[in-house]
This record gives C-alpha cells, structure tokens and sequence, in this order.
C-alpha cells in the first residue's frame, strides 16, 4: 500500500543510496533534485486526494453493496439553506449526514437541532474550516476537533465518531490528530464541484454519471444552487429506483459512541 509513510522510507533509502554513490562516482545535482520533486509531488498527490488513505484511513464508498443504496452528505452548514435541503429529504423520504463547522453550528444552533431531530446524522468538519487547516500542527487541529465535538454533543448526547477534513486534504498533523481523537475519517467517491460552480447543469451531470450502489455523494448545505441540484438529483435517484441511506447503514459505522 502507498502510504506516507513507505513513501518516505523508500525516497529516505533512495538519496542515502544516491549520497553513497557519489562518494565514488561522480552524480549530477539534477538526480538529487529530480527525486526530491518527485517526492514532492507524490506527497502533495497523496494529500489532496482522500481516497488515497495516503495519511489517514477514509471511508469513501462500499464497494461491497450491491443493492441500489447510495449515500448524500452535506459539507459547511448548518446554514438559512439546510432548512430547504431538510424539507427535500423529507420529501423523498432520504436520509443524510451533514458534516458541520463548529463556528456555523454556534450561529445557527436551532437548525442543528432541527437536523439532528428529523433523524439525520451530523459529524465533525472542523470549528474554523481556515484555508490554512491544512498547516496547522497536532495539537490546533485537536483543539479545532474537540471544540466542535463539544458543540455537537450537547445536541447529540452522544460522541462524535465521524470527521471529514476541510477540502478533503489529509495531512501528517492531521493522522496525529486522529489518533488523540480516535475520528473516523468519513470521504467519498461522488464529487459534486458545487462548491467551486454555480453551473447546475454541470453539476448534475457530474454526479448523475458517478452515480453507483454504495456511493458516497459530497454536497454542500450552504447556497441556493446547491438545493436546486438536491432537488433533481433526489427525483433522478427516485426515477432509478435508489434508496439514499445514512452513512451508517452504507458503511456499518457507528455515527455516535455512548
């Protein structure tokens, strides 16, 4: 397996080997340099890319499930917009898992409680989701992690199991972090982009082609685009007779620890 890890031994071994030979035959810079970029890269790959499980263990679909079942997740809320994408689930009879911002959660703590109540599942997504999460050490991502779990158990009762990292970025810190914490890291095989496109059309067609038993579908909660395709994506599902789960019963994972 390709993970952070056997990757730095390997590239470690490969320039000790690289430094031992040059004690006795001359080895251009650019063999140094080339292994350090290609080191570079694979890690900045590995990174940004969370099916890898480069640094962390994700759980991005079920390859297993052969039933017609899939699961939606919504990434940034609570927001003014979950309440539309609430009244869509319980429409289509669809349950989901609503990965929150403490800092959100602290604006909008009756739509967290309304989410919670209609049977939905909720997990941590950060307290700050800073662009610069990604740099943080152990300790402030702990911190971040902790803080939010606070804020979702005093609705929950329960202990948050589930963590899904801002951007879908993993990092060293980040695995130190999990560790303390004893998250786990929930992905996903089902992209929407709607995050970064307002195009709709787009989106749904991104989403619609992905579509497959025990996918994992990342959305957001947080923009009236992003209902719009909720909405259509519910009735596509519907028309090929998928049934949207929870997370739990996708991944037989337990959302919350007693």
């Amino acid at each position: 397996m390709i993970t952070h890890k056997n990757i730095s031994i390997f590239f470690i071994f490969l320039l000790l080997l690289l430094f031992l030979l040059n004690l006795y035959i001359a080895i251009n810079i650019w063999c140094f340099l080339a292994v350090i970029f290609i080191w570079i890269g694979i890690n900045a790959f590995g990174s940004a890319r969370i099916s890898s499980n480069y640094h962390v263990k994700a759980f991005c679909n079920n390859p297993l499930e052969t039933d017609k079942k899939i699961a939606i997740t919504f990434d940034d809320g609570p927001s003014i917009y979950t309440l539309k994408v609430l009244d869509l689930l319980k429409e289509y009879n669809a349950k989901a898992t609503f990965f929150c911002i403490g800092k959100n959660i602290e604006m909008h703590p009756e739509i967290l409680q309304k989410v919670i109540s209609e049977g939905h599942l909720v997990g941590n997504h950060s307290y700050s989701h800073s662009k610069f999460f990604d740099f943080y050490n152990a300790k402030k991502i702990t911190e971040e992690l902790r803080k939010t779990d606070e804020l979702l158990e005093k609705f929950t009762s329960k202990k948050i199991n589930f963590f899904r990292p801002p951007y879908g970025v993993t990092t060293p810190s980040i695995r130190r972090a999990l560790k303390i914490t004893g998250h786990k890291t929930i992905g996903w095989n089902i992209r929407s982009l709607d995050g970064g496109t307002t195009d709709v059309e787009l989106i749904l067609n991104r989403i619609k082609k992905r579509v497959s038993p025990g996918g994992i579908v990342l959305l957001h909660d947080t923009a009236p685009h992003s209902v719009y395709v909720l909405e259509q994506f519910l009735q596509f599902l519907q028309q090929n007779n998928y049934q949207v789960v929870s997370i739990e019963e996708l991944l037989n994972l337990k959302a919350y620890d007693n």
